[in-house]
């Protein structure tokens, strides 16, 4: 029997930077596979920043919401306005670029599965909207480690059998591994695929779709 061939669904939050993102994009189309940009809102009202997101969906890709901010983690947030605000302001900004599937992935303080992600509110203004929750099962920390995330990336694909990988379109160096690192995966074997894992989407067009246990404050 041939073992089961790993799944990898690629990510990247925080762009875009007119540094880094044409490049992550010119690797995307060298190596012919897809992915999901999770923006935030703040940064695509300048014109040259939405250019690149609108190149990026031009190009096949899926965009999706990352928060207006990327400053608030709605499960510690106190304040009654924060799911409309980094939820709703942010999926206005994004109009006719946001993925039809209104993903919506939170702010995660360093991509944290915790308590502090979300609130009973952000939850009922996720449903409310009919949105989609996009969490991760492999943050690789390529922000703080520019030459070895790839490795720990590598790990935890053998570790998982679908991996939704968190990488980051940011100024800082890290994604001048990307073209070897999708050389590696591919070598390996693994399947690089649009869909995003199931299990990493606890809350599916507005349904609660999997236990919210440990994701929401108290």
């Amino acid at each position: 029997m041939s073992a089961v061939r790993k799944r990898l669904t690629l990510s990247f939050d925080n762009g875009p930077f007119a540094t880094v993102t044409p490049g992550v994009l010119d690797a995307l189309v060298a190596h012919d596979v897809p992915a999901t940009f999770f923006v935030c809102g703040k940064d695509i009202r300048d014109p040259a920043q939405r250019a690149i997101v609108e190149r990026a969906r031009d190009a096949g890709h899926r965009i999706g919401n990352h928060t207006l901010t990327h400053t608030v983690e709605l499960g510690a947030s106190n304040d009654p306005t924060a799911p409309a605000r980094e939820i709703g302001d942010a999926q206005e900004i994004l109009g006719a670029l946001a993925a039809p599937e209104r993903w919506f992935r939170p702010y995660g303080a360093g991509g944290v599965l915790g308590p502090r992600l979300l609130s009973r509110a952000a939850i009922r203004y996720l449903c409310d909207g009919r949105y989609s929750c996009v969490l991760w099962n492999s943050v690789p920390r390529d922000w703080e480690d520019p030459e070895g995330w790839p490795a720990r990336a590598l790990a935890d694909i053998e570790r998982l059998p679908w991996t939704l990988l968190v990488l980051h379109d940011v100024p800082t160096g890290a994604m001048r591994a990307l073209p070897r690192f999708l050389d590696d995966a591919r070598t390996r074997g693994v399947e690089i695929v649009a869909e995003i894992p199931p299990a990493c989407v606890p809350i599916r067009s507005g349904a609660v779709a999997l236990p919210l246990d440990g994701l929401v404050a108290a």
